[in-house]
């Protein structure tokens, strides 16, 4: 006697599928795990998919970004005491533009989200290591030299009237 031969499951797809929908499926699956076991090719569009270029300098920036937002937010607990290191924190993201690295297009935006400080605010803050000496500004306090800046910008503008004032009236026809 012959034995019977064994029974090979048969594999049944989705209910009202084509026969081989199953088979291409599998097929398919194994070709793009093939595809992906190995490294994409120099210039294709997977590559550049999954390494952005100059990858290892965005890191880098992102890394020494995150070190300067965790100092910044230490001096913000105590903004009248830390404003001038704070301000030039937040000039030296300005100047080397770390901002960038997390999509922000300026620094006011940067303070604005990631610490909560208002835009003018901001710019006040990295215009004061620059305008005023450091024990100068201490001691001054942030609302005076808030107010100092103030009057710096509104200085121009005053001459400006002042002379436009100065100018005669035509004389009538």
């Amino acid at each position: 006697m012959i034995p019977p031969a064994p029974k090979v499951p048969r594999k049944f797809g989705l209910r009202g599928a084509a026969p081989w929908a199953l088979r291409h499926a599998e097929r398919q699956a194994a070709e793009a795990a093939r595809r992906n076991r190995e490294p994409p090719k120099p210039g294709s569009a997977r590559a550049t998919l999954r390494t952005p270029q100059e990858a290892d300098r965005i890191k880098a920036s992102i890394g020494e970004l995150h070190g300067m937002l965790h100092r910044l937010r230490t001096l913000q607990k105590n903004l009248n005491e830390g404003f001038f290191e704070l301000g030039e924190i937040l000039g030296a993201i300005e100047a080397r533009k770390l901002h960038e690295a997390k999509g922000y297009s300026t620094i006011e935006v940067f303070a604005e989200r990631e610490l909560g400080i208002g835009k003018g605010l901001a710019l006040k803050l990295v215009r004061i290591p620059t305008v005023f000496q450091p024990a100068a500004a201490k001691a001054l306090r942030l609302d005076a030299l808030a107010r100092a800046l103030d009057a710096i910008d509104q200085a121009p503008q005053q001459a400006a009237a002042s002379r436009a004032a100065k100018l005669p009236l035509k004389p009538p026809r």
